[in-house]
């Protein structure tokens, strides 16, 4: 599942008139990656630091190996993945990559088994956007009874919507409902003058250098 933490409109007009606009960037993470993410890191702390303390021999520098290799590759699948929406670009941030994407650049984004956006011939993964098959049939359900309450003359809901008086709620699934309101976020943001430019990837090595150092250690004290 994937929420944004800003669900507001991500264009808020400045209030003085003749200001350029201002625009806050919209954020969607999965919180079902954070918070599983910070119980492994709780339960692998607390195995890993009780086995430095108590542990004998080779076990305590195993275990500060274990912990350097572990830890970051834990952050990187579950807490640092974000995707961020703004007036001019979508940043996408991944395990091990960071990718900006002027929306000019995005040809469309799509939500299949995995959540993708096209962007200058390249195909980048949305990491902070799961695809749920549970959660798609759970809405197909939903779906196809708000189709047969209208046809035995209720009040039919629009497509992918909640039928009733002031009811906006979507009835596709969180994946789907994501990657929608990001392809209108980019098909009216392109032409902005801002949103120009060629897509551009930069490597995580914060996180990648104590990943291959906790590697390393691990192999080495395995070794000896």
């Amino acid at each position: 599942m994937t929420s944004p933490d800003d669900p507001a409109d991500p264009a808020q007009p400045a209030e003085e008139p003749g200001e350029p606009t201002t625009y806050a960037d919209r954020v969607y993470r999965s919180p079902g990656g954070i918070v599983g993410g910070v119980l492994l890191l709780g339960l692998g702390g607390w195995l890993g630091i009780d086995a430095i303390l108590r542990g004998e021999g080779r076990t305590p520098w195993l275990a500060l190996a274990g912990l350097l290799f572990a830890v970051p590759v834990v952050i990187a699948f579950t807490v640092r993945p974000a995707v961020y929406a703004g007036a001019d670009r979508l940043l996408v941030r991944n395990p091990f990559r960071t990718i900006t994407l002027p929306w000019g650049s995005v040809d469309t984004l799509r939500a299949g088994y995995t959540s993708e956006v096209l962007a200058g011939g390249a195909t980048y993964q949305l990491w902070a956007v799961p695809v749920s098959l549970r959660q798609r049939k759970r809405a197909a359900r939903q779906q196809s009874r708000d189709a047969a309450a209208g046809s035995f003359g209720r009040t039919p809901g629009v497509t992918g919507r909640a039928s009733g008086p002031g009811a906006t709620a979507d009835r596709r699934a969180q994946a789907d409902q994501t990657i929608g309101d990001l392809r209108e976020l980019a098909e009216s943001h392109a032409s902005r003058d801002g949103a120009q430019g060629e897509p551009e990837v930069r490597w995580a090595f914060e996180v990648i250098a104590p990943t291959l150092a906790g590697a390393v250690l691990l192999v080495i004290m395995l070794l000896i």
